[in-house]
Parts: structure tokens; C-alpha cells; sequence
């Protein structure tokens, strides 16, 4: 695994000096201080340095031109004589905001060579976001020539001041759309900008100034709720005004004590994170005198560091710990990502996070079984999962022991593949002792090859073969027990009901299925990576309205738990059959889901998780519910969960309900899932009042409702006991809630995506 990229925090770049001589010789370059101090980075084994694109003598330069005439805000006017002075200082102004070039002694890069190492930082002093619209514009006229600059020199990455300013997070977030939009471009394709964002709040950046890198964290106060939902929001509204452009991300700087409470810091996780500034001062001293992290920040970078984003340090030369000198911080930072949890799960052979190392958030198409035959590496993959296997042949091996010593038992694998049910079939009967007789049944024309070969070479011809669809097939005797792995990642998502209604036919009537039932189950699901992926996946709509299997890492819960939608059992008994044993319809495998939940903290819903549990037989089971999996079947390889995107974010203010309803429909060539949200925010009303619509929701169009909270701040919490609490004598209190926010219907009629049966 690639180690986390650490940079150091260069506040003052080193100058040349100024009676240098040129080298006489053209073909010998003369090495920059710039580059020394790069090349003594890399050595102490740094990835590079980071460092102000200009200095301060281009803000000087700038204060002068561009804040000299009072602007409105400041009580100037367009009428006010101006001095003959003060009118060539407008003049050299305005020439400025025509076309502009830095001097060279204002930047601090000046080579391609310098550039090749840096993380290019912008002027922190730039207000995009001043209530002085002349402020605002004239930052973003400075900001622009900083990026062109950052451009010429290739610079990979921009560093862009953090915002300060609520009232105007829409003029700071307009002037970096503006970045990536305009025409002609202010980026170049490969230049990336992100944003940083102070984590314990806005208030902690000066709304009048800057955040200050170096501020020591051990005299800041904590900072509150508000602070930290405050400076989350403004970013929401930055990257949602930049369309999740992708080559936005956010920085996350940890200069001082973290928030509270652990899920106001888990909505990062499903952010595009690019850097975590560590300065020296967030750092306490331990025994014996080395720079740590204080207990709360340690374990946030330990579970941060899992999205692989960058270190920048600062102040390591500032003397502040005793023991270690500048290198400790970053020795320290390399311990702390050797002993992430991740990070040492990935590492270890045969668990889940090592299998999945390329797969994170990565949008696959789910799988169609009955239209598609798969490949041999494809097939190569699902038998590299052992836990799925041990947990078949547990259940089988049960199911046997359940049956009476002296039976014969017909076993029946459909969907054999290249036989690894097979084969645990065979090795649960050694393991009971009881005699058995195993048909496989595959429609595979390619894998039935390779069942044969196995029948002839390693079971011996203990196994029946029988090539088809086991929708159409006869059977060449009923089985005691049928087994199959059909489930996908929501369960019946692979048409596990449909396929199991037509192999049903071969059981006895007191015969079982292994699996015996599956239940599906959803929650809301926050992530701006897949919410954008999805989006720009397929052209109009389809891509936001297919289901993708994705092994989730950048995404944040903003439920408590999942809910359970729907449940299959098999086999189906009471079914409604022709002549051939088949089902006359599918109508019997649409099912319904009505679920609402509660929202602890403000979040954006980009999407809903899906995920199973399966009872194979007895207690013996197969889980991927991210509560219960590792207590079910641990380290299981074999399925992702499914994620259903949303076209339009959905914005869900703390302690709000999220309806969701979704519905798993049929005909006769195909199945689809349709899905749609709606958020509520919780409200109450005298009982004497008129109601506002049915079943005690109120429209925000209904002329009569309580004004809804602005879904920008978050509500307090409410804890009602019942739906109605008893106030004055003869008044009650009726719960009420007010609908604020919606999606539309996804994948009607199954236009986008579907299941062909």
C-alpha cells in the first residue's frame, strides 16, 4: 500500500541572493534556494514542500491599487471629487483589472523545476467572501491571476483560503465556479483546487482576517455545535454551486480542538478530502517530551487516514517540543498511519479491506444472471471468498445431521458454476456420515465444461450433471434439500425469487432451500464522490437511476441503523402453478417499502444503501448489515452493498425524518426497483387548530402551516413522547410534521435500469 503523502509547511521561502553570478556555461544550470530547501524536504523524507504562490509584496501591491478609494460599503461615492492623486491610483488600478503581470519579486516560485514538489497555497488574505462588494470583486480579479500563474507552472494542486463569512458564502462560492466555468479559462485541465476548511468552525477563522496556522490549540476554546454545523454548511454550498465538480476538494485543518461529538465529524468521511494541516501547536508533549496528538485527534486521523489524503506540517522549526526536533512530527504521523485500523486490516491476507484495494467506491453494475453468462474469472473471484463457502457447507452439513441416520438424501445444487457449492456439498456429506446423491444443475454452456472436468478428475463421478435453465428443465428426481447462491447484494436483486420459483419444482414437499429466506435492507446514505460518479456515469438520466454495487468507504450513515424493506422465503409454499410447476405470473415477487427515519445530524441524502441478510439454514447465516456482518459471517468477500443514487441531493436538517419508499416491481420480461424521498421536519400544533392535510403532514404550500425552519440551520432536538401531549386545560398538543424538501420518482417503469428475466 502507498504510504500517505507528508509535506512541509514553508512560511518563509528562502530568496536568492542577490550578488549571485550567472554561470558562464549555458549547460550548467545553477541550482535555486527554492530548490535546496525541496531537495533537504525530500531527503528527510517529506514528499515536498508547501508554500505561498506570492508574498507580501504583492499584497502590498494589491492593497495599494485596490483599497485605497473609499468603496461604497465604506461610505464613498461615485460622486465624491477624487484628488488628482487619488485618480492615478485609480487609474494604475483599473489598468490592473484590464491585464496584469506579477514582478518577479512578488512570487516564490519562478521555475517549472521549483514547481515539481510544491503544494501551491493562495493568498490567505484574498476575501472572496468581504461584505465590500469591491472587495469581492477585486479578490477575485488577484485570486485568478494566482491560479493563471499556478497554472503556467504546473502546479498540481491550490490551496484556497478558507471562507469567513456566512452571509456571503455564495459570492466566495460563485467566484470558484467562476474558476473552473469561465471563459476563457482561468485552470488549466490538470490544476485541482481545495478548499480549507478550519474543522472546528468559521468563528475560529477572524471575520475580519485570516485563520492563523500556528495558533496554538491547547489555549483555543472547544468550539460548539453551531461553529462546526456553520463552516460544514458553507462548504455544502461551495461545492454544490461548483456542481461537485471534481476537481474541487475540500482540506481539513486541524489547528484546533476537534468538535464534540464524533457524527459532526463523521460527515467528512463522505467528502472528497485532499489535505489535513497538522501545524506543530495542535501537537502536546508526552512523557518524555515528543510531540502527539491529543487522544481525540489520534484516533479521527486514524480513521481519517483510510481516504489516503495528504499531511501538511508547519512550524517544526519553531522549537516547540523538546525531544525529537522537526522530524518527530512526521515520525509520528508515519506511526499513527502504520497503526490505523484500516490500514492494518488492509494489510492482512484473506480480510475484507485487503480484497477490496481498488474497489472503494467504485460503481459496478450488478450482475445478470439469467441474461448473461459469466466468466471463469469472474466465477475465479467469488471462489476466493472461504467465509461464504464454510458457512454453506456448515448449513448443509446440518441439514444432513437433522435427517434420520439410515436416509438417502437427494442433494440439488442449482447454479453450480465451476462447482465450489459442489464440491462443499461432497465435504459436508464425508463430514455427516450420511449417504447422498448430488445433481448439478448449470445453463452456463462454458462452465458446464468445467464441471465435467472436475466430475471426471476430482469428484470422482460422485455428481450428476444436468445442463440448463433450471426455469425449464425436468429434473431427474426430486431433491431433499436444494441449494443455490443466487442472493445478490440487496438480496433478491438477481433474481434469487424468480430462479428459485422454477427449481422449487424439484423439491419434495417436505424438501428445504438453502437459503431458507432473505431480508433486504436500506438506509440514507451521505457521499459526494458517489453522488458525482453516478451522475456523470451514463448520459441524461439513466446513470442517476441505476443501482451500482460499490464497497463503500467515502460515505457517511446519517441514520442510526438500516430498516428492513421485504423479506423472501423458500421454498414458497400455497403458489399459484401451471401443468410444469411454474408460477403463472411474477406478481407474487413485487414487494413494497414504506420507511422513515430519524436524522440526528444535517446532512446532504445523495443516496440509499442496500444491503442483506440471509438465513441458509438453522443459525447459520450470511450477513453484509453493517451492524450484524461481522457477527454473522466476518471478513465475507462476496458481496458489496447496492447503492441507489439520488438525482438531486436532498438536504436534511439535524433531528428531521426522511421518508423513503421504494418498490420492487415486475412484468413479463423484466424486474425494476423504483425509489423516491421526502424530508420532514417535526413540528406541533394546538389540536384546536385546522388541520392542514391528511394523516398529519403539512405542505409548506398550505397557506395555514407554521413557517418551516430555514433548512440551512439545524433544528433542536426534539424528543416527543407520543403524538399528542396534553398543554392548557382542554388544549392538547398534535405532532405535526411540514414537508421540506423532496426527490423525484427514480427509474419509473424501470426506463434506466432493470433485470431482464
Amino acid at each position: 500500500m502507498s504510504r500517505t503523502p507528508i509535506y512541509l509547511h514553508l512560511s518563509d521561502p528562502p530568496t536568492s541572493s542577490g550578488d549571485a553570478q550567472p554561470s558562464l556555461n549555458p549547460s550548467v544550470r545553477k541550482r535555486s534556494p527554492l530548490e535546496d530547501q525541496i531537495e533537504e524536504a525530500l531527503q528527510d523524507s517529506y514528499n515536498g514542500l508547501c508554500l505561498n504562490i506570492t508574498n507580501d509584496e504583492w499584497r502590498r501591491r494589491w492593497t495599494s491599487l485596490c483599497l485605497t478609494t473609499p468603496s461604497p460599503a465604506e461610505g464613498g461615492s461615485v460622486l465624491m471629487p477624487l484628488s488628482d492623486e487619488l485618480k492615478e491610483q485609480q487609474r494604475v488600478a483599473e489598468l490592473w483589472r484590464v491585464s496584469d503581470a506579477f514582478k518577479k519579486s512578488e512570487v516564490n516560485i519562478t521555475k517549472l523545476e521549483e514547481a515539481e514538489n510544491i503544494v501551491g497555497l493562495a493568498s490567505e488574505w484574498l476575501e472572496l467572501d468581504s461584505p465590500d462588494e469591491w472587495v469581492r470583486q477585486d479578490s477575485e480579479l488577484a485570486l485568478r491571476q494566482e491560479l493563471a500563474y499556478a497554472s503556467y507552472l504546473n502546479l498540481a494542486t491550490v490551496v484556497l483560503p478558507p471562507p469567513r463569512n456566512r452571509q456571503h458564502i455564495t459570492d466566495y462560492a460563485r467566484a470558484i465556479n467562476g474558476c473552473f466555468t469561465n471563459s476563457p479559462p482561468v485552470l488549466s485541465s490538470y490544476v485541482y483546487l481545495t478548499i480549507r476548511i478550519p474543522l472546528s468552525g468559521a468563528r475560529k477563522a477572524n471575520r475580519s482576517g485570516s485563520v492563523t496556522p500556528g495558533a496554538s490549540s491547547s489555549t483555543a476554546t472547544a468550539p460548539t455545535e453551531t461553529d462546526v454545523n456553520e463552516i460544514w454548511e458553507m462548504w455544502d454550498t461551495i461545492r454544490t454551486i461548483c456542481s461537485y465538480n471534481q476537481r474541487l476538494s475540500v482540506s481539513l485543518d486541524l489547528s484546533y480542538p476537534l468538535p464534540p461529538s464524533k457524527p459532526l465529524l463523521d460527515r467528512w468521511n463522505s467528502e472528497p478530502l485532499r489535505y489535513i494541516f497538522l501545524p506543530a501547536s495542535a501537537f502536546v508533549a508526552n512523557n518524555r517530551g515528543y510531540p502527539v496528538l491529543p487522544k481525540a485527534t489520534q484516533a479521527f486521523f486514524r480513521d481519517i487516514i483510510k481516504h489516503r489524503p495528504g499531511v501538511i506540517v508547519s512550524g517544526t522549526d519553531k522549537g516547540l517540543h523538546k525531544t525529537g526536533g522537526h522530524t518527530a512530527y512526521q515520525q509520528y504521523i508515519r506511526y499513527l498511519e502504520k497503526t490505523s485500523p484500516y490500514v492494518v486490516a488492509s494489510e492482512t491476507p484473506g480480510s475484507v479491506e485487503s480484497f477490496a484495494t481498488g474497489y472503494w467506491d467504485f460503481l459496478q453494475a450488478p450482475l445478470q444472471p439469467l441474461m448473461d453468462n459469466l466468466q471463469s474469472s469472474t466465477y475465479e473471484v467469488f471462489e476466493r471468498d472461504p467465509v461464504k463457502y464454510s458457512k454453506y457447507e456448515e448449513a448443509i452439513y446440518q441439514a444432513l445431521c437433522d435427517r434420520p441416520e439410515d436416509s438417502s438424501t437427494i442433494i440439488c445444487v442449482a447454479g453450480a458454476g465451476r462447482g465450489g457449492l459442489v464440491s462443499r456439498c461432497l465435504s459436508a456429506i464425508a463430514s455427516s456420515g450420511r449417504r447422498a446423491t448430488v445433481y448439478a444443475i448449470e445453463k452456463n454452456p462454458s462452465a458446464y465444461v468445467t464441471l465435467q472436468e472436475k466430475r471426471d478428475t476430482e469428484w470422482e463421478g460422485a455428481v450428476q450433471l444436468v445442463f440448463g435453465d433450471m426455469r425449464l428443465i425436468t429434473p431427474p428426481e426430486k431433491a431433499d434439500i436444494l441449494v443455490s447462491e443466487l442472493l445478490g447484494s440487496f438480496g433478491d436483486n438477481e433474481l434469487s425469487p424468480e430462479c428459485l420459483d422454477g427449481a422449487s419444482r424439484f423439491l419434495k414437499d417436505d424438501g428445504i432451500s438453502i437459503p431458507s429466506s432473505y431480508t433486504a435492507y436500506l438506509e440514507p446514505v451521505s457521499s459526494s464522490r458517489l453522488f458525482r460518479d453516478a451522475s456523470n456515469s451514463l448520459s441524461d438520466v439513466k446513470g442517476a437511476e441505476t443501482p451500482y454495487v460499490v464497497m463503500f468507504q467515502a460515505v457517511n450513515e446519517l441514520s442510526a441503523e438500516p430498516q428492513e424493506c421485504w423479506e423472501f422465503q423458500h421454498p414458497r409454499h400455497n403458489a399459484i402453478i401451471d401443468q410444469n410447476g411454474l408460477p403463472l405470473t411474477n406478481s407474487h415477487n413485487t414487494r413494497s417499502a414504506h420507511l422513515s427515519f430519524q436524522i440526528p445530524q444535517a446532512g446532504i441524502v445523495h443516496g440509499l444503501a442496500g444491503y442483506f441478510e440471509a438465513v441458509l439454514y438453522g443459525d447459520v447465516g450470511l450477513s453484509i448489515h453493517p451492524d450484524r456482518k461481522n457477527d454473522v459471517s466476518p471478513n465475507m468477500l462476496s458481496w458489496f452493498p447496492l447503492f441507489f443514487p439520488l438525482k438531486e441531493p436532498v438536504y436534511v436538517p439535524a433531528n428531521a425524518e426522511l421518508d423513503v419508499h421504494i418498490w420492487r416491481l415486475t412484468d413479463k420480461r423484466k424486474v425494476w426497483y423504483e425509489w423516491f424521498v421526502e424530508a420532514f421536519y417535526p413540528t406541533s400544533a394546538s389540536s384546536t387548530d385546522p388541520p392542514h392535510s391528511p394523516s398529519g403532514v403539512a405542505h409548506m404550500s398550505d397557506t395555514n402551516a407554521p413557517p418551516p425552519p430555514s433548512p440551512m440551520v439545524d433544528a433542536p432536538a426534539l424528543a416527543p413522547e407520543g403524538r399528542f401531549e396534553d398543554t392548557r386545560e382542554g388544549e392538547a398538543t398534535v405532532e405535526m410534521r411540514v414537508k421540506i424538501g423532496q426527490s423525484s420518482l427514480h427509474n419509473p417503469g424501470g426506463r434506466s435500469s432493470w433485470i431482464g428475466l
